[in-house]
């Protein structure tokens, strides 16, 4: 598997190796490995008949579904990309993502459907709308009209095959181009970390859009192990598959873990199958990870990542979860995994902090993405000339090596696993005719972690009415970036150049709590 440079290699390799065995369940139905291949090979053929050429982008707007790895795949093999669209967007968001992938073919769901023919004249590049699954299924037609493509693109190894958004500090989000090179990378290097192999079976329960998605998937498919795939993250779901399908291996965020360890009679099931259950992409809070580690005992993991690395960066082992003399220990983010470095640098200047000091998280390793799509400037910003990517997170490192992550430099909010930067919201709320002056912080949850807080100044003359400005807020907003409360003060804390002080803002709220960020 190590000489193999191009995830068309994986499939082929897994197809020959292994081909009756299943490589994807989803919903009752099974393809084996050459199944999964021969309409990946199709996809690749109604790709090309439908012009594509190498670069160019086709989007994916559904819940969780094989076809979305299928396409993924097939993109692979031809040269374009899959940029996957967050399904929890507001429409207005969605078009953005759209348009700017230039996606010429766009695949839905049943549930996005009528959303996209009301949206339909607001995107110029796409060609085509083929639906997916449903009454109304036009994909398996459209693969069903291509023999299978035999002649694979020459794949290099930066070139990039999927595109996944990130949301940005200007209030739009960016698409990270993930290449075949950072993500073998980044499938070798969990897989060794998590002892994944061709018996595992990986439970894919996060959305496809999110590298716990479709990154975890690839993990899997790089090792040829089973993928048991969830169309939506349900609890009672989660625990029905990990039962009855022996799941070894999970991610899994906080969130719905919460939900998980609440579902009636999920301590009377049978986990014994599980080897590892990885956690994730937002902060736990502490009275679930008591409940969680009761529920799933010596098999939790603590991950820390990022889309621009394709996924995991570092872990904090089962053995530090279960070992009460290292208790501190559960609120960092463990160790870089193989084939990562980290360090702790200065923002300002770039140098590296002593060891305990606090700064900004720089990560280095063959993970990295070639950059954001059509974004020169933002890219050149992310990376140092020795491949050195910030983070934009703040933190420390302890003597032992073990990574903590405290706050973001960049201010974002991380909620239910959701990366959300106060600018998206921000740049809504100062249209609001009633407020002069504004600024959004992540304020904590107990059950998202933490959540958008909004803290206004009334424009001269006028009132604020908290209902209403929440209301506006819904209208022009995905929903899980609506702030969830509201605060009216006088003026915002600033800095004698006039930067408002977030962290004067957030204090009063993190008082007291080890925050912990992942």
């Amino acid at each position: 598997m190590t000489t193999l440079t191009d995830f068309t290699a994986v499939l082929a390799h897994w197809e020959a190796q292994r081909p009756d065995a299943t490589a994807i369940t989803f919903g009752g139905s099974k393809w084996t490995w050459r199944e999964l291949a021969a309409r990946v090979r199709r996809n690749a053929a109604a790709q090309r008949a439908a012009g594509l050429r190498p670069g160019e982008r086709i989007a994916v707007l559904d819940f969780n579904h094989p076809s979305c790895l299928e396409l993924t795949l097939a993109c692979a093999q031809v040269g374009t990309a899959n940029a996957i669209v967050n399904f929890r967007l507001a429409p207005p968001e969605m078009v953005y993502v759209i348009n700017d992938a230039e996606a010429r073919l766009l695949f839905v769901g049943p549930e996005f459907a009528g959303a996209v023919e009301q949206l339909r004249a607001q995107l110029p590049t796409v060609e085509r709308v083929i639906r997916i699954g449903g009454p109304d299924d036009e994909y398996e037609a459209w693969l069903a009209a291509q023999e299978p493509d035999a002649e694979p693109c020459s794949a290099q190894p930066d070139d990039c095959f999927v595109q996944l958004y990130t949301s940005g500090t200007t209030g739009f989000p960016k698409g990270a181009m993930l290449t075949h090179r950072g993500m073998l990378a980044h499938a070798r290097n969990v897989a060794l970390d998590q002892e994944m192999g061709p018996d595992a079976k990986a439970q894919v329960a996060m959305p496809l859009y999110h590298v716990g998605g479709t990154s975890y998937s690839l993990v899997a498919i790089s090792q040829g192990a089973r993928i048991a795939m969830l169309r939506l993250p349900d609890p009672a779901a989660v625990l029905d598959m990990l039962e009855a399908e022996k799941i070894t291996h999970t991610f899994l965020v906080p969130a719905l873990l919460a939900m998980v360890n609440k579902v009636p009679g999920a301590a009377g099931r049978d986990y014994s199958a599980l080897k590892r259950l990885s956690y994730g992409a937002s902060p736990m809070p502490l009275p679930v990870m008591r409940a969680s580690l009761a529920l799933f005992p010596g098999v939790m993991q603590q991950v820390y990542g990022m889309t621009e690395e394709c996924g995991v960066v570092s872990v904090l082992g089962v053995a530090d979860h279960m070992d009460p003399s290292v208790a501190h220990r559960l609120v960092s983010a463990g160790k870089a995994i193989h084939g990562v470095e980290i360090k702790i640098c200065e923002p300002g200047t770039g140098e590296p902090v002593p060891t305990g000091q606090p700064g900004e998280i720089w990560i280095r390793s063959e993970q990295r993405m070639s950059g954001y799509w059509h974004k020169p400037e933002a890219t050149a910003a992310a990376f140092t000339a020795d491949g050195w990517l910030r983070s934009g997170d703040g933190g420390h490192m302890d003597a032992d090596g073990y990574l903590y992550v405290t706050d973001r430099i960049k201010d974002m909010i991380i909620s239910g696993g959701e990366n959300i930067y106060p600018a998206e919201i921000e740049r809504v709320l100062v249209e609001h005719p009633c407020i002069d002056d504004v600024a959004v912080i992540g304020v904590p949850d107990e059950k998202w972690g933490e959540v958008p807080k909004a803290v206004v100044v009334a424009a001269p003359g006028r009132a604020i009415d908290v209902d209403d400005i929440l209301d506006y807020c819904r209208q022009r907003l995905a929903p899980f970036k609506c702030p969830k409360s509201v605060d009216v003060v006088a003026a915002l804390p600033r800095n004698p150049t006039g930067k408002i002080l977030k962290k004067d803002l957030r204090k009063p709220y993190w008082e007291g709590r080890e925050r912990q960020i992942v």
